[in-house]
């Protein structure tokens, strides 16, 4: 099985709340599977774990850092890709605290733009809450911990 290395965001507004992605997956593989969760993406050849966090933040966000701090967490799993190819997915979480909500979709590519339907600011306590699906499974003792 292949190894799929992605970057993955904690992106914290001022009042401390995460920003998720809602991905609806309608025309591949993962059709009609519902989810929300953390901007990021996979690495690019020969990319470290760290400039992927800060290309796919702005690409996905519009939001602009110079770097991020160490990884906050990691996660390893096999995942099935909207090809439907599945791969051992090795993530790995930076927090990135912003001053604005504001997001900007201009460095979407065509995949995200299909899969992404909308974007929100949750609480811990919405997220305790929920009854939708939330990746990663573990985003609640995430956040405590940061």
């Amino acid at each position: 099985m292949r190894q799929r290395n992605s970057a993955r965001l904690l992106v914290i507004n001022p009042s401390q709340q995460v920003l998720l992605f809602h991905f609806q997956h309608k025309n591949d593989a993962l059709a009609g599977q519902s989810h929300w969760a953390t901007p990021g993406g996979g690495l690019e050849q020969g990319e470290s774990f760290e400039a992927a966090a800060v290309r796919e933040l702005f690409e996905e966000t519009g939001l602009n850092v110079a770097a991020v701090g160490a990884s906050v967490a990691e996660r390893r799993f096999p995942m099935m890709l909207p090809s439907g190819e599945t791969v051992l997915s090795v993530e790995r979480y930076f927090v990135v605290h912003t001053d604005s909500e504001r997001l900007s979709r201009e460095g979407w590519t065509a995949n995200e733009v299909r899969v992404m339907a909308d974007h929100k600011w949750w609480s811990v306590a919405e997220l305790r809450e929920t009854r939708e699906t939330v990746w990663p499974e573990q985003l609640i003792t995430m956040l405590e911990n940061v």
